[in-house]
C-alpha cells in the first residue's frame, strides 16, 4: 500500500524527539537534554485529595462533555492572577483553555497561516513552535537573539520588509538560551509593531519561575490589541495535566474557539475541575517559591560547574530563570558529535541545530537543570566534560 499523504507533511523538520524519548528512558543515562519539570516538586497528594473531592462532590459533572472556552471559576483564576502578579486586565472572556500552551501554537497557525505566509520568531528559537508552525508551510524570518532580547534594527527590518503575521517570542527564561527580553527591549519591540499588521505572540511558559521571584512586565501589558499571550501550568503544577491558556482580543479568540472546537470540543474537563478545585485550596506563591529555589540552585551549580570543570573555549548563558541553559562549545566541535559521544559516555544534551530555522546551531547544545537533583547533574556533568574533552 502507498500511502498518499498531505504534501504539508514534507514541510515538517526532522525531529530529535523520537531518540531523546529513547536515551531518556535508559537509566544508564543522565539526560539533560529533555525540557521536564523536577517530579519532585509536584504536589502529588494535594492533585489526588482534590481530585478525591471532585469525584466525590460532582463526578458526575466532571465526567461530562463542557464548553470549548474552558471551565469559568479556572480562567477567572487566571485573570485575578494576571492582575495581581502584573497590573493588566484580561478579563474571564478573553481567556481559552487549550491542552497545554502546545496547542496553542498548532491553532494560532492553523488560524492566521496560509502556504508561503511570513512568520518572525528569534533565533535561536523553540523547537516545538518551529516544529507546529512549519506544518502550515509559511516562510520564516529569524531575527537574532541576544543577551536582553531580539535585536531590534533586524526586527525591525524584518517588519518592515516581510510583514510576517506574527512574531513568535519567549521573553521570559526564553527556551533555549534561558535568557530574558529587559525592560527596554520589550519596549522597543511594542514599539516597533505598534506601527505595523504583525501581531506579537507572546509565549509566557516560564514566567513564574525567575529566580528572584519578581515578575516583568509582559509584552502583553504594552500593546495588549495587537498581542496573542499564552501561559502554562505546566511548569509549576503538573505537565501531565495538560492544561495552559490563550488570552487574545475578542475578534482572533472567537476563530482560535472555531478552531480548537472543530480539533478537539474542548480541553480535558476533568483536569480543569480538579485544577481549579487544587489552585482553591493551596497558597500558590509558596509552592512556587519552592520550586524556583530548587531551580536556582540547580542552575547556579550547572554554571559553575561548566565555568570551573570544563574545558577552555567553553561558554554559557546566564538563565535570571526559567529551566535551560544554552551552552556554546569549544571550537572546531559540533554539537551533533557531542550529543552521539555523550550517549556513548552515559549523558544525553541536546544539540542547538533544531533551534534554528535557517541554519546554525552546530556550536550550541542545550542544557536543562530543572528535571533532576544536585548529586545526579554533578556526576551528569562530569560525564559531559569527559566527552568534550575527549573531543578536543
Amino acid at each position: 500500500m502507498q500511502y498518499r499523504f498531505a504534501d504539508r507533511m514534507r514541510c515538517a523538520p526532522p525531529s530529535f524527539l523520537g531518540r531523546l524519548f529513547a536515551v531518556s528512558t535508559d537509566p544508564r543515562i543522565i539526560s539533560f537534554a529533555g525540557g521536564l519539570p523536577n517530579s519532585g516538586c509536584i504536589d502529588v497528594e494535594g492533585l489526588a485529595d482534590a481530585s478525591r473531592k471532585v469525584f466525590e462532590e460532582e463526578g458526575h459533572v466532571a465526567l461530562q462533555y463542557s464548553t470549548t472556552d474552558g471551565y469559568l471559576p479556572l480562567r477567572e483564576f487566571i485573570s485575578r492572577r494576571y492582575s495581581r502578579r502584573l497590573g493588566i486586565s484580561i478579563p474571564p472572556d478573553h481567556i481559552q483553555v487549550v491542552n497545554g500552551s502546545q496547542q496553542c501554537l498548532d491553532l494560532v497557525a492553523k488560524i492566521f497561516l496560509n502556504r508561503g505566509d511570513p512568520v518572525a520568531m528569534e533565533r535561536p528559537g523553540y523547537l516545538g513552535a518551529i516544529e507546529a508552525f512549519s506544518l502550515y508551510e509559511p516562510a520564516f524570518h529569524d531575527v537574532a537573539f541576544g543577551e536582553d532580547g531580539p535585536d531590534i534594527d533586524e526586527c525591525a527590518k524584518v517588519i518592515r520588509t516581510f510583514r510576517p503575521k506574527f512574531f513568535y517570542g519567549i521573553p521570559n527564561s526564553q527556551n533555549p538560551s534561558g535568557q530574558t527580553y529587559s525592560l527596554e527591549r520589550r519596549k522597543a519591540v511594542a514599539e516597533v509593531l505598534e506601527g505595523s499588521d504583525t501581531l506579537f505572540y507572546e509565549d509566557d511558559a516560564f514566567g513564574e519561575l525567575f529566580f528572584d521571584g519578581r515578575p516583568r512586565t509582559p509584552v502583553k501589558g504594552l500593546i495588549p490589541d495587537r498581542c496573542i499571550l499564552s501561559g502554562s501550568f505546566s511548569k509549576v503544577i503538573a505537565p501531565g495535566m495538560r492544561i495552559g491558556w490563550i488570552c487574545a482580543p475578542e475578534e482572533i479568540l472567537a476563530q482560535f474557539n472555531c478552531a480548537k472546537q472543530a480539533a478537539d470540543l474542548h480541553s480535558n474537563f476533568l483536569c480543569q475541575k480538579v485544577l481549579s478545585r487544587y489552585l482553591a485550596s493551596i497558597d500558590l506563591d509558596a509552592h512556587i517559591r519552592r520550586i524556583i529555589d530548587a531551580y536556582g540552585h540547580n542552575c547556579r551549580l550547572m554554571c559553575d560547574l561548566l565555568d570551573d570543570s570544563f574545558p577552555a573555549g567553553m561558554s554559557h548563558t546566564n538563565p535570571e530563570g526559567g529551566m535551560f541553559l544554552l551552552a556554546t562549545l569549544p571550537p572546531g566541535l559540533n554539537s551533533m558529535k557531542v550529543f552521539e559521544e555523550g550517549v556513548k559516555g552515559g549523558v544525553a544534551v541536546l544539540p542547538g541545530i533544531p533551534f534554528y530555522v535557517s541554519g546554525g546551531g552546530e556550536s550550541t547544545i542545550r542544557l536543562n537543570f530543572s528535571s533532576m537533583d544536585g548529586e545526579r547533574i554533578k556526576e551528569g556533568m562530569e560525564r559531559l566534560a569527559r566527552v568534550i574533552g575527549s573531543l578536543l
